[in-house]
């Protein structure tokens, strides 16, 4: 049987504590609340205006629509279920308001515009990328079910940019079989504001994200491949980063640089399959995105309304 302890000696491995647990337990409290997700402003707008062109109307508006498919991810309902519960629900609150049908859902969740939607801070970003996998349920598993045997499952990958607040900035939602280092290069050039440093693991180790987070003035923080080499035509910020690493080693460059910020990704990662799960619901691509991007919204939404401020205890 495998061993499960941490690959981190027990003896250096520090111990954190959060300092505001009644704010941070409140916060927890209200992610459950459903004026949080169902807003007065959701539902003054949830008939569609009239779109002045010839032929049939939306009945229901973007906001409508992205409301549902928010409440679907947040409580893991089928869409049929979303139906009933919406029903239910707006007859409790006495809203004389329509529902949509799960195949109204699921068509329109296919074209629905939807931002990534940020809370406004001023200052710098201190920006983590980084990756990860989420089940699709494709026809290999269905076959599989159907007629016996093992399915091959489908993967899609999840890319974000996480601020140090834990606030996602960036996300792209591409293939299991595309480059980290490429999304990475478009994550950074994609996110807006000021950026004072990018950190990532040695998956985003290329000249190509040296060149755009230099150009945005900021420091990159990304651990060298084992066989890095100085000189030719590489930039020098990974030149004297190569250098420091051999000089120093590994481990004692990833502290005195601050490499360990990367876990702010890995804990965002968590959350997401924690809170959301680890798979994708949509069958067609357009759908997973526009998914993957409500998503992302509910964490930063819930991000907003309290983060636990954890600080570390001498042992």
């Amino acid at each position: 049987m495998p061993s499960t302890k941490s690959r981190v000696h027990p003896k250096f491995k520090t111990k954190y504590r959060v300092g505001n647990w009644a704010d941070y337990d409140r916060s927890l409290v209200e992610r459950g609340n459903l004026t949080v997700w169902l807003s007065p402003d959701a539902i003054a707008r949830w008939k569609a205006k009239p779109s002045r062109r010839r032929g049939g109307q939306p009945k229901y508006s973007g906001l409508a629509i992205e409301s549902a498919l928010t409440l679907r991810l947040l409580f893991r309902l089928p869409l049929r279920q979303v139906e009933g519960f919406l029903r239910s629900l707006f007859g409790l609150m006495g809203l004389a308001l329509d529902v949509p049908d799960h195949t109204t859902l699921s068509r329109r969740g296919k074209v629905l515009k939807v931002p990534l939607r940020v809370p406004q801070k001023s200052g710098r970003v201190d920006l983590v990328i980084d990756s990860s996998g989420l089940a699709i349920f494709g026809e290999g598993e269905w076959a599989a079910v159907k007629h016996g045997g093992q399915g091959v499952r489908g993967w899609k990958k999840l890319h974000l940019g996480v601020g140090g607040d834990g606030v996602i900035v960036g996300q792209q939602l591409t293939d299991a079989n595309v480059d980290d280092g490429n999304v990475g290069v478009d994550l950074v050039g994609r996110v807006p504001g000021k950026i004072r440093s990018v950190t990532g693991d040695g998956a985003y180790d290329s000249r190509a994200l040296y060149g755009v987070a230099l150009s945005r003035g900021a420091k990159v923080v990304v651990p060298p491949i084992k066989t890095a080499q100085t000189g030719g035509r590489g930039c020098r910020a990974r030149d004297r980063i190569v250098r420091r690493v051999r000089k120093v080693g590994r481990r004692q460059w990833k502290k005195e640089s601050g490499y360990h910020q990367q876990s702010r990704a890995e804990n965002t990662f968590m959350r997401y399959k924690l809170i959301l799960g680890d798979q994708l619901h949509a069958r067609d691509a357009d759908g997973q995105s526009v998914e993957a991007r409500l998503a992302c919204n509910i964490l930063n939404r819930m991000t907003e309304l309290g983060m636990p401020a954890s600080y570390a205890v001498r042992m």
